[in-house]
């Protein structure tokens, strides 16, 4: 199963939605497709990743990469996780560099009080 997904705009941020599997297969398109709209904006992304089914060490990287990229145009990146992703992620010490969040409405309470 690759990696499938939606986008929204919302409360001056984007949403996206995303199901499957973030390895290295769907990685180049993920990097591409979500570094072109933080470079559209709103520059604030909220991903949702509590359906994702499995992360690797690709993965990993572009979430790290997309974050440094949406600091750099003056956003943020809040991960919406799952307890496989979140698992994952502490694995390598990201939660706190990566914004970990329990659900869309507490990424989009950590947006406003940024």
């Amino acid at each position: 199963m690759s990696l499938r997904g939606t986008r929204e705009a919302r409360d001056n941020c984007q949403l996206f939605r995303l199901t499957g599997l973030l390895d290295a297969f769907s990685e180049p398109t993920f990097r591409k497709v979500l570094g072109s709209k933080i470079d559209e904006g709103p520059k604030h992304i909220i991903l949702d990743l509590s359906q994702i089914d499995f992360v690797d060490s690709s993965g990993l990287g572009a979430l790290v990469q997309l974050a440094k990229q949406a600091q750099n145009a003056s956003g943020t990146l809040q991960i919406v996780t799952n307890a496989r992703v979140t698992q994952t992620v502490k694995l390598v010490r990201l939660e706190k560099f990566l914004s970990l969040q329990p659900n869309v409405e507490a990424a989009l309470e950590n947006i406003k009080s940024s």
